[in-house]
């Protein structure tokens, strides 16, 4: 029978694959059902991108929070903590009465939800070897927009079957399923996993210690990560704007039903699966056969947001739906490419300290899902096209490709130095912690 079960590195990686999915399927799933409760609630596409980017705020101060704990008290308890608080917030979403009920639902999801990936990146850290961490968060995150796909047409589904409070009662009880799930599944160290074997733990970096903190560490690795979370806040705009608004994008500028709006959507998220697969994909295999961080992370990112904001400027020129449903789509690759390489450059960087790490990334990056939807909605709402919101993102993909020339994946952070010391030539497994990288 223990035959038959896959490995315990396999059985962890698709619980956090799974988590991915369910957490996107719960933050997106308020724009399909936008459509009907809009009406019902009298809400107008200014309200609507409040209720959007609400679930941002307490997001982003739980990824630098969430972050830190979880390098401190383990992935499992945070995750534990977390899945217990979006469950209930998704719960509450279904109970929403109005604007300000709403608003509340989801302040509360965003905040169960703010720790989750830097608590899984912390997970992956000892999980996962050094050339497949670029995979490994691609596949979690192609879960993610795997989600985003599904989410429409699931809760379409679902509006149809019941209503759209319906939905979400459905889609708590599935995110208090994972909960279970992980509680018996995941072991913070691999060795106290009781299906690992010896041979997946001589592969596994080893053991992360808990980092010592030193007077100004987090200033100075929140410093470090600077430039890596700029590119990443670009990254962010564009894929928010594409959470939040494509159901409502086609359905007004081009008179589609909601239904056929939604295929369309899911269509354009689809692509992202796929974006998500390849950029971990690329990043691992060119650095297995180069060896170059640079190249597998930085350049890789400025490649992909080059062909993001080339993607969008058919959709500026050519009013068709099948035509922008295209270009969104490739858009939408290209922007997920930059996935694996991003999430895999905080454990580059700061080993024992990659749930920090990342949680300063995303933090910071993910301001943009607060600034994106609202501007969207007010240019929707004053200008009453969408050119002036695609040209906005045309030029913030731009200033990412500048900023990905400073992120410097080969320099690790030493807490002990000002300046980062040189990283070693990269293999396989961690042979050492970065703390001890002193060239």
């Amino acid at each position: 029978m223990k035959r038959l079960l896959p490995k315990a590195t396999t059985t962890v990686l698709v619980m956090l694959c799974l988590m991915y999915f369910i957490t996107y399927v719960d933050r997106v799933n308020v724009s399909t059902a936008a459509g009907q409760f809009k009406s019902e609630l009298g809400l107008s596409n200014t309200q609507l991108g409040f209720i959007f980017s609400a679930f941002a705020y307490p997001y982003v101060v739980f990824q630098f929070i969430g972050g830190w704990v979880s390098d401190r008290f383990g992935a499992k308890r945070t995750l534990i903590a977390c899945a217990f608080i979006w469950a209930v917030a998704t719960t509450l979403t279904g109970l929403a009465g109005g604007f300000y009920t709403l608003i509340a639902a989801r302040l509360l999801l965003g905040l169960g939800e703010g720790a989750t990936f830097p608590a899984s990146t912390s997970a992956m850290a000892s999980w996962v070897t050094r050339d497949k961490r670029g995979m490994a968060q691609g596949i979690t995150h192609s879960s993610a927009r795997l989600g985003n796909a599904v989410a429409p047409m699931l809760v379409l589904a679902l509006m149809t079957a019941f209503d759209w409070r319906f939905a979400f009662y459905l889609l708590g009880a599935l995110s208090f399923g994972w909960l279970v799930l992980w509680y018996v599944t995941y072991t913070e160290k691999p060795a106290d996993h009781p299906r690992i074997t010896a041979e997946e733990i001589q592969v596994l970096p080893p053991p992360r210690v808990r980092p010592l903190e030193m007077p100004g560490t987090w200033a100075r690795l929140y410093r470090r990560l600077l430039p890596v979370s700029l590119v990443y806040f670009c990254y962010n705009w564009i894929l928010w704007l594409m959470l939040d608004w494509m159901p409502l994008y086609f359905m007004h500028s081009f008179h589609l039903n909601i239904k056929k709006a939604v295929i369309f959507t899911s269509g354009v998220f689809v692509a992202g699966v796929f974006g998500d697969l390849l950029g971990g994909l690329v990043s691992d295999t060119l650095l297995r056969r180069t060896g170059k961080l640079k190249l597998a992370r930085s350049h890789l990112v400025a490649f992909c947001m080059t062909m993001t904001g080339l993607s969008l400027i058919p959709v500026l020129l050519i009013h068709d739906k099948m035509y922008s449903l295209v270009f969104l789509a490739a858009a939408m690759f290209f922007n997920e490419m930059n996935i694996g390489p991003m999430w895999a450059i905080p454990m580059d960087v700061a080993y024992d300290r990659s749930g920090t790490a990342s949680g300063i990334m995303s933090g910071t990056g993910f301001t943009a899902a607060i600034v994106s939807p609202v501007v969207a909605g007010y240019l929707i709402d004053r200008v009453g096209n969408w050119n002036i919101t695609f040209m906005l993102s045309i030029a913030v993909m731009a200033c990412g490709v500048l900023m990905t020339f400073l992120m410097k994946p080969d320099r690790p952070f030493d807490p002990h130095l000002q300046q980062p010391a040189p990283a070693r030539q990269c293999s396989g497994r961690d042979t050492a912690l970065p703390l001890a990288d002193k060239n």
